[in-house]
């Protein structure tokens, strides 16, 4: 059904409306079946990547259909970013948010059909002032944004999503178009039912970021270790921190140990420091924000050069939307994983306080990110297969393939560290139990008469190295747990690994892992760096990001071309009729004194 309206005349002109609007030529992946599907009133779930386009799947339409897009977002700051790129190319839109000041203003223009996009929140949307306000004027699309906030499966469950049925339902003939990044088949089998969407309406883009390179390194030295990231990350990049003090912590060390612009960002901080210094971000081309994952849905940074975590996010789901943040230009970018054994064990004591309904489902998705994390494999193989596709073995662009890691049968040297565990009764510490297999008969051990254990002693020099990265991969895995005074006990398939119905292999890092960096732009083209400072000029003349300008990719474009003409530069992709109209005369200058 979606194939046979590929080439009809809507979608025609909906090519046409594109490069008016947008400047491409046509459509990506999958946003023609998408287009389609909305102007011909069909509800439809996109689950689209981030940096697929998922946006102009319903600004395009809103400009082209009769009456106002309503969309419903999660996060004001990610409603005013959206809104200032619509409006800079010229779509007609507003918010309806508490933080609005022209609301009424705003109502006027949407009551006189002067609207194609209206951005609200669910809360907003939800109430029943705002149902009577849409029965004001023509509706013309429900466009929820970020929609696995819907289900209580998805990973930034939201109660308010769950109150938009009943707004829809009550204008029966608008179309629903469900957009979401991260959605696994439970997930998007709960937001179908939840937003009441026919299943034969669901297109999957897929889930695949080529341009992001993968790496999950054991955390050794973190503030080390990320200011080597940074430094072979120019531009803007996105620290990812566990609590508000670590926050602010990394925050202070890497602006002292970088000299780069390093602020934090955490819902504890004064509400205007918190928003100048997420909007110092927006519209910087280097500084660095270290967050807690509050600092999520409300970027829409395309040009974001790597996301690292300082510490394991809650789940695949959640990993794969945090890095999504990166790259989303399409330009090469990273995302780099930092671990430590200690992170499992804190998130496995976490599932004591989950609902008992929802433990295994947690338990699972805990496994499913130790997983990823110890993986011989391609990373990003074991990304996708986890939302249900098939990808080749290998990507060549993770730290796995790009350098293979050597892995090791520790079933003897487990089960060695397991008995020594039971043996000295299931209450001290890593440090206190590699004494003991070691043989170093230190003060405490002496004093519990460890020393004397069939244990101590066991390990040798050769294997001692390992016990450590043994003793990772056992807490990852839950083998190994920590008792409520810091100590180590026996958990999950302990037993097993003991009578040997179970092997243990660990895997062995690199010495020294290859560093791919995120350079997308060229290096020592006058004309480029050129074009970046007439974009800065105008982001600041304008009060916008620079992106909002132009991508760096459409400036090379311009680099490359040398467009001498308006025509010229209106065939470059990204320059639509409203920037060629605000910027094309100052392009065109800077072009003409480098030509």
């Amino acid at each position: 059904m979606v194939a046979a309206t590929l080439s009809n005349a809507p979608l025609d002109s909906a090519r046409h409306r594109l490069r008016e609007l947008f400047g491409f030529a046509d459509f990506r992946g999958v946003q023609a079946q998408v287009v389609a599907r909305v102007l011909a009133g069909q509800s439809t779930l996109a689950v689209m990547p981030t940096g697929a386009g998922k946006s102009l799947t319903y600004q395009l339409p809103a400009t082209m259909l009769e009456g106002t897009c309503i969309v419903i977002s999660p996060l004001i700051a990610l409603m005013h970013d959206q809104l200032r790129a619509a409006r800079a190319n010229g779509i007609r839109a507003a918010t309806l948010t508490s933080a609005d000041t022209d609301r009424e203003t705003t109502i006027a223009a949407f009551r006189a059909g002067e609207l194609d996009l209206l951005y609200v929140a669910p809360e907003r949307a939800s109430q029943p002032h705002f149902r009577d306000l849409l029965t004001s004027a023509p509706i013309a699309l429900f466009a929820i944004d970020e929609a696995h906030c819907v289900s209580e499966w998805g990973h930034d469950f939201r109660p308010d999503y769950r109150l938009l049925r009943p707004l829809m339902d009550a204008l029966p003939d608008v179309p629903r178009l469900a957009l979401t990044a991260t959605a696994d088949a439970h997930t998007r089998a709960d937001i179908l039912a939840q937003l009441g969407i026919d299943a034969a309406g669901i297109i999957i883009a897929g889930f695949d970021r080529p341009n992001i390179s993968y790496a999950i390194r054991p955390r050794d030295g973190g503030v080390r270790q990320l200011a080597a990231l940074m430094a072979a990350a120019p531009g803007p990049g996105i620290i990812y921190a566990p609590t508000r003090r670590k926050v602010e912590e990394l925050a202070e060390r890497l602006a002292a140990t970088t000299g780069r612009s390093v602020r934090p960002y955490h819902a504890g901080l004064d509400p205007a420091v918190r928003a100048g210094n997420q909007a110092a971000f927006v519209e910087s081309e280097d500084m660095v924000m270290v967050a807690t994952v509050a600092f999520g849905m409300g970027i829409d940074k395309p040009d974001v050069r790597f996301v690292a975590h300082a510490g394991i996010p809650k789940s695949i789901e959640s990993y794969y939307q945090e890095t999504g943040r990166a790259g989303r230009d399409g330009d090469p970018a990273q995302a780099v994983l930092f671990w430590s054994a200690e992170d499992f064990v804190r998130a496995r004591q976490r599932l004591a306080e989950v609902d008992d309904g929802r433990v295994a489902a947690e338990r699972a998705r805990l496994d499913a990110l130790a997983g990823l994390v110890e993986t011989a494999g391609c990373r990003r193989a074991v990304l996708l297969r986890h939302f249900g596709e098939a990808p080749p073995d290998e990507c060549g662009n993770c730290d796995n393939c790009l350098e293979k890691p050597a892995v090791r049968d520790a079933t003897e040297l487990a089960r060695k560290l397991l008995s020594a565990v039971y043996r000295t009764g299931q209450s001290f510490g890593f440090g206190y139990v590699q004494n003991v297999l070691t043989g170093n008969a230190d003060e405490r051990v002496r004093q519990r008469g460890h020393d004397a254990l069939g244990v101590f002693g066991i390990v040798d020099s050769g294997e001692a190295p390992l016990l450590r990265p043994v003793s990772r991969a056992l807490q990852a895995r839950g083998t190994l747990v920590a008792t409520q005074h810091g100590g180590l006990a026996l958990g999950g398939n302990a037993r097993a690994v003991l009578k040997g119905e179970e092997t243990v292999e660990i895997v062995i890092p690199p010495a020294s892992r290859k560093r791919r960096g995120a350079v997308a732009n060229p290096v020592g083209d006058p004309l480029f760096d050129a074009l970046r400072e007439l974009r800065r000029k105008l982001a600041q003349d304008g009060g916008v990001p620079p992106y909002v300008i132009f991508h760096d990719a459409t400036l090379r474009e311009i680099a490359a071309a040398r467009p001498a003409s308006p025509a010229a530069l209106a065939r470059v992709p990204g320059v639509g009729a409203k920037k060629l109209e605000a910027y094309g005369a100052e392009l065109l200058d800077a072009v003409r004194q480098y030509g």
